[in-house]
């Protein structure tokens, strides 16, 4: 089973920017390093 983790992450932050809204800047800082760790890893397994 081939899940992709950025539209899950996604959802999830979503989700819980609309049950806490005060912490938005917390959980959209923690989802760009996520998804740039992510990205990162990803482009170098690729070269």
């Amino acid at each position: 089973m081939n899940l992709a983790i950025e539209p899950l992450l996604a959802l999830i932050v979503g989700i819980l920017i609309l049950l806490v809204p005060r912490f938005l800047n917390y959980f959209v800082a923690i989802y760009l390093i996520v998804v740039g760790i992510m990205g990162l890893m990803h482009h170098v397994t690729l070269t």
